[in-house]
């Protein structure tokens, strides 16, 4: 803290000898050194006060910071979401335009083309329906049943 050296301290303590003497000496050591304890408990206490604020402030910046990127990014994704809305209404607006002219010039411009197209419901289509039921109708490859009973009996005659 300052830049005292041993020679300083000797200076000091003669001089607190001579103007203090030496019967009061010890008791104001001991008062100065309390005294000293005290000053730097107090500062240590002050610099650890100012570390947790600047931590705090620290924190709340940040804080901020994520705060503010959130809001962007909710913004960012608010104005895709816009866009792509904008997009789709368009499209289903451009599909349901094709579909009215489709319809009127299918009929022969009998409906006028406010009209949603093609009130009647078309008919269902009818799916081809695989046959489960039925057994596997590819043949299957027959293996010579020879060479099966002759391997079977070669086997056998090991084993016995």
């Amino acid at each position: 803290m300052f830049d005292i050296g041993f020679t300083e301290l000797i200076v000091i303590g003669v001089v607190a000898l001579i103007v203090i003497g030496p019967e009061r000496l010890p008791k104001v050591a001991r008062t100065a050194g309390h005294l000293y304890g005290r000053m730097q408990r107090y500062v240590s206490s002050v610099k650890s006060d100012i570390s947790h604020e600047i931590q705090l402030d620290e924190i709340r910046r940040v804080g901020v910071e994520i705060k503010n990127s959130a809001e962007l990014a909710a913004l960012d994704a608010k104005q895709q979401v816009s866009a792509v809305d904008d997009y789709l209404r368009d499209e289903a607006s451009g599909i349901n335009k094709a579909l009215t002219a489709t319809a009127a010039a299918a009929t022969g411009g009998e409906h006028p083309v406010d009209e949603p197209a093609l009130k009647e419901t078309p008919e269902p289509v009818v799916q081809q329906s695989l046959p489960l039921d039925e057994p596997d109708q590819n043949p299957a490859v027959d293996t010579p049943s020879a060479v099966v009973e002759t391997a079977r009996d070669e086997t056998a005659g090991k084993t016995a």
